[in-house]
């Protein structure tokens, strides 16, 4: 799969989610198979980039290529501005976020909340490829609501302004996450379009997406909610769509290793106070799914250190022990 001069290494990538995919969780599942990474969405509006929040967001150092930034805003030459900006400061392809369903980014017509206005879309899309030499890539919904499924249009206008690939999740806004994603939009607007198009929505298994690129005939496939706590899977996914049926998976001890490099590496990113809090998110999913019938005692446990020398003490000696179990 290519974006523009890009020749991606995997057609499996991290959807931007956030309070997710920041530095280290996206080094973390390049390292494990994902193709593509996206940051963490950031604002268009630059008065707000001297939080320590947004400064983070913006940081790339150690990042394989290409770093892609994902920008939301509904104001044309403020979201040029940003995309300039970010360019400068090393962002390699710029993707504008138009699929987000939150009330706070959508009340301030951001988002998907942006579908409803296909003309401000048009100038949006074709002021940010203008305004940049790097591959501005877009991610969607199917429509603003079920009797609004204007993907297909969309689609086509981004094609017509530059856009090189476009991610489509298969929820209309006021779909929220709610009920089953659905993928024949996704296929109509993988018809209508030669650009590359990811699909994207509750593809949480490799049969899962082998049977998603079946049915729309998509590129690539883009993986959001699934990797909560098993960032691993971009690499199974890898090989069964590589015809490795036999994929058996990781050892208990390499997804141990896994579980504490990510801590390690949290912590040195974030620091001691915000890190622990951070390192709780990620701990909760990876208690999840390892521990199963025993996660509410080991989740306890690390929810409840208070620096993160305590919290690495206690994943290394919960996590040694169900490692340990398989042996």
């Amino acid at each position: 799969m290519q974006i523009g001069p890009w020749v991606l290494p995997s057609r499996v990538v991290l959807a931007p989610m956030a309070g997710v995919t920041d530095r280290p969780f996206r080094i973390l599942c390049r390292k494990l198979g994902a193709g593509l990474a996206a940051s963490e969405m950031l604002t268009s509006d630059t008065r707000l980039w001297s939080t320590p929040k947004s400064r983070r967001r913006m940081s790339h150092e150690g990042e394989p290529e290409p770093r892609v930034v994902q920008l939301a805003g509904a104001d044309p030459e403020a979201l040029a501005e940003a995309a300039r900006l970010n360019v400068d400061q090393g962002a390699q392809i710029i993707d504008l976020n138009m699929g987000c369903p939150a009330k706070k980014v959508c009340g301030k017509l951001c988002g998907s909340a942006l579908l409803k206005d296909e003309s401000l879309v048009a100038r949006i899309l074709e002021t940010v490829v203008g305004a940049v030499s790097v591959s501005v890539t877009l991610k969607i919904r199917t429509g603003w609501d079920r009797e609004h499924r204007n993907g297909v249009s969309i689609a086509r206008i981004a094609e017509m302004c530059g856009i090189q690939a476009l991610a489509v999740h298969g929820r209309t806004r006021a779909d929220f996450y709610d009920g089953m994603a659905e993928y024949e939009t996704i296929r109509a607007i993988k018809s209508a379009v030669r650009i590359p198009v990811l699909a994207n929505g509750d593809i949480n298994a490799p049969q899962k997406a082998r049977e998603v690129l079946d049915f729309t005939g998509a590129d690539g496939v883009m993986i959001g909610r699934a990797s909560h706590g098993a960032p691993w899977i971009f690499g199974a996914v890898n090989a069964f769509l590589s015809g490795g049926n036999s994929y058996s998976g990781l050892s208990r001890t390499e997804v141990r290793d896994i579980i504490l490099a990510h801590l390690d590496s949290l912590y040195a990113f974030y620091g001691e106070e915000t890190g622990v809090r951070i390192a709780r998110k990620h701990l909760g999913w990876y208690c999840e799914q390892c521990f199963r019938d025993s996660a509410c005692a080991a989740r306890r446990d690390l929810m409840g250190a208070a620096s993160t020398a305590a919290q690495f003490a206690l994943a290394g000696k919960h996590f040694d022990e169900w490692a340990g179990e398989a042996a």
